[in-house]
């Protein structure tokens, strides 16, 4: 008996310490899965789309739980990662998770699920998308937070350009709220569009004057691609809005244009990305291993995938499909890697540092 209870207790202090260490970004975990199940979905195999949805909808839950009671008991911590401008971007996982969820419950014929959703992401996207700068600008304790600046900030553009993609999503479902929706996706998707022209200038800057190591070269700058694709599928889904729209109308030239630019660009990217991980982890021999900023590599593999196939179909560019369909595969065997590694890192031993 005492043994057990020595073992339970153990297990609470070792769940107590995830949730106090909870990285701010991990619910890319849902947005690495949500997007894939999307993917699967929209080109086979069913049954892989339907174990993914399930995975993801349970990933979200048991990191909701997580979170509020990082939230009620850690307080410190969350503090922590506010300050912390390497980090704080992270939070906005939360709001593309959600999102990116009730983009594949809605392709399954729940609209008033990602509608809920949509309305609990718009919530937590209102707080973050003005308290964030406003903790950068007003409580930093350095002069400048140039050295913090990495891919992850990218994600303040792709839980923007979600909650675009809930709205055009919802439009079909509730077409008399079409006149509210559509300015609101439209909306989005340019401030989404402007944010990314910023943060990238910022990033470009921060890799030219702060020198550059393998620890901070990781997995978040792969988002400077899934940026782009989420804000090329974002387009593509007000492409796809009725034409007789006013908000759609107005732009839907300019849309079309400019998500080809941002589709031709974040293609560009990726043998970068390659190079830089090349980099890391052959020329500077930095571990392989298991991180929570992982996700953020899967994540725009998949978004890539769906977003080249919708955005392929909405402007009729018959290329991209194939390109779909191979990188969606890709995308499928980088999850099951992190998935695999993930789960080897729950099976071993905790280090003292991961006890404490």
């Amino acid at each position: 008996m005492n043994a057990e209870t020595g073992r339970q207790r153990q297990a609470r202090d070792r769940a107590a310490a995830a949730i106090r260490r909870l990285h701010p970004g991990y619910f890319a975990f849902v947005m690495a899965t949500g997007i894939i199940s999307t993917g699967t979905f929209l080109l086979g195999p069913t049954w892989l789309s339907r174990a993914l949805l399930t995975i993801a909808s349970a990933g979200l839950i048991i990191l909701g739980v997580a979170l509020v009671i990082r939230l009620a008991r850690f307080r410190s911590s969350v503090a922590a990662d506010i300050r912390a401008p390497d980090r704080v971007f992270g939070f906005f996982t939360i709001v593309a998770g959600i999102d990116v969820l009730g983009l594949r419950l809605a392709a399954a014929g729940h609209p008033l699920a990602t509608a809920i959703l949509a309305g609990l992401a718009a919530a937590v996207w209102l707080v973050l998308t003005y308290g964030v700068p406003a903790s950068l600008l007003l409580t930093r304790a350095r002069d400048s937070v140039l050295g913090g600046v990495n891919g992850g900030w990218l994600l303040w553009v792709v839980g923007t350009q979600s909650l675009s993609l809930a709205a055009s999503t919802l439009i079909p479902a509730w077409p008399s709220q079409s006149g509210l929706l559509a300015p609101v996706a439209v909306a989005l998707w340019s401030v989404g569009l402007v944010l990314y022209l910023l943060l990238v200038s910022l990033i470009l800057l921060r890799w030219l004057t702060v020198a550059m190591t393998p620890e901070t070269l990781g997995p978040p700058y792969w988002i400077l691609m899934g940026a782009t694709a989420i804000s090329v599928l974002a387009g593509a889904r007000i492409l796809d809005l009725p034409a007789a729209l006013p908000a759609v109308r107005a732009t839907a030239g300019f849309v079309e244009g400019f998500s080809f630019a941002l589709w031709a660009f974040g293609t560009w990217w990726i043998p970068l990305l390659i190079v830089l991980g090349f980099w890391r982890h052959v020329r500077h021999h930095w571990p392989l291993s298991y991180e929570p900023t992982l996700w953020s590599v899967v994540f725009p593999l998949g978004m890539y995938s769906v977003a080249t196939l919708v955005f392929g179909k909405a402007a009729h560019l018959e290329f991209m499909e194939p390109l779909a369909r191979f990188m969606l595969w890709v995308a499928v065997a980088a999850w099951v890697l992190v998935t695999v590694a993930f789960g080897a890192r729950l099976a071993r031993q905790p280090t003292p540092a991961e006890r404490d």
